[in-house]
């Protein structure tokens, strides 16, 4: 009996720390593509690391924007050429272009996820003229996709409006898996709001804290715990002073979420774009409430009772209130989402259609 090696599909992951997309890759890393073997190539760091303790093969080479273009294209043809995957995968802009590049010629079938598009483009590239830019540039490199992976239905409707992929191109949309517990996590009534997210304009913190100051007229018991870093803490800080906040805002930087969510009673994400956020369905899982921005695959996820205008910070509090006080109003996770096994196996099935069609 001969056994034949199962194809290799080689990750391009142009980060080194973990994030939404390091969740993505550790998280299917755990649970393994079924009929293929996964090697990582990404930076140096903490995400390299976390994959080798599951066992995942890694090559770590400069790819990422701070290595350049040029850096990067070298570095993934250089680890298609000594693996000979089947399927080179794609996460986030960067290695989406780089990968174009680098897998010419090489007989290699092309796979993209997209975890990042906004339906507006400024939420991410600042002006039109580079809006425009960056269209054109992954309308161009589509065109050497085989095919393209979209985290929710919204994404997927965002590649289709504005990057205009050709008709044949195969467009699978694959959300996120999540495990859910054994037992349910048994919650009682709180108003301890947390935020889990990149301390950034986009995710719109400042309405979180204005919320919660009008929350904390009637309920002086509210306690806020905001977790994350990133280039806006200084500024929220500051906000959450001149709002008398202090004495009930912790900033505690990077934390794991469970620990987190294990303690909070509603989790408050008022961003501008989600595509498929982990923050939401880990609170989900957790038992806890959830007040969200009816943006990208938020309503895909959430009931309209948990949605609410970042504008408005009288409803945010409102809603916040509900849930707190009232676990049995808290949302639970869709019954048909899919497992971190399920999502694996839907990415296989992506796979085996691109190579069944090469024949």
């Amino acid at each position: 009996m001969v056994l034949t090696a199962a194809p290799t599909a080689l990750w391009v992951v142009p980060v080194a720390e973990l994030g939404g997309v390091a969740r993505h890759v550790l998280d299917v890393a755990a649970v393994g593509v079924p009929g293929y073997r996964v090697v990582v190539v990404c930076p140096t760091g903490p995400l390299a690391d976390r994959l080798r303790a599951l066992g995942t093969a890694v090559t770590t080479a400069p790819v990422g924007p701070e290595h350049g273009v040029r850096e990067s294209v070298a570095a993934v043809r250089h680890a298609v050429r000594a693996l000979g995957p089947a399927v080179v995968h794609s996460h986030l802009s960067w290695a989406d272009v780089v990968a174009a590049a680098a897998t010419v010629g090489t007989g290699a079938a092309l796979v993209t996820t997209e975890h990042g598009i906004a339906d507006d483009d400024l939420v991410y590239h600042g002006a039109a003229w580079r809006s425009r830019a960056k269209a054109l540039l992954h309308a161009a490199r589509l065109r050497r996709a085989d095919a393209v992976i979209a985290v929710s239905h919204a994404t997927e409707r965002s590649i289709r409006r504005k990057w205009h992929p050709a008709a044949g191109l195969p467009v699978a949309v694959v959300p996120n898996g999540v495990d859910r517990p054994d037992e349910p996590t048994p919650r009682s009534p709180g108003l301890h709001v947390c935020s889990i997210a990149r301390l950034a304009p986009e995710k719109r913190l400042d309405a979180l804290l204005d919320a919660v100051s009008v929350l904390r007229g009637s309920h002086p018991d509210v306690r806020l715990t905001v977790a994350g870093t990133g280039p806006e803490e200084d500024a929220l800080r500051r906000r959450a002073g001149t709002l008398g906040l202090d004495d009930v805002t912790t900033f505690v930087g990077h934390v794991e979420p469970a620990p987190l969510l294990a303690t909070a009673d509603v989790l408050v994400q008022l961003s501008v774009w989600e595509n498929c956020s982990y923050s939401l369905l880990d609170a989900l899982v957790h038992g806890v409430g959830v007040v969200a921005t009816a943006v990208g695959g938020n309503p895909e996820v959430l009931p309209s009772a948990a949605l609410a205008p970042h504008d408005d910070p009288g409803a945010v509090a409102q809603a916040v209130a509900r849930q707190g006080l009232d676990p049995a109003l808290r949302p639970t996770l869709p019954e048909t989402w899919p497992t971190r096994v399920d999502t694996a196996a839907r990415i296989a099935q992506v796979y085996a259609g691109v190579l069944g069609e090469r024949g």
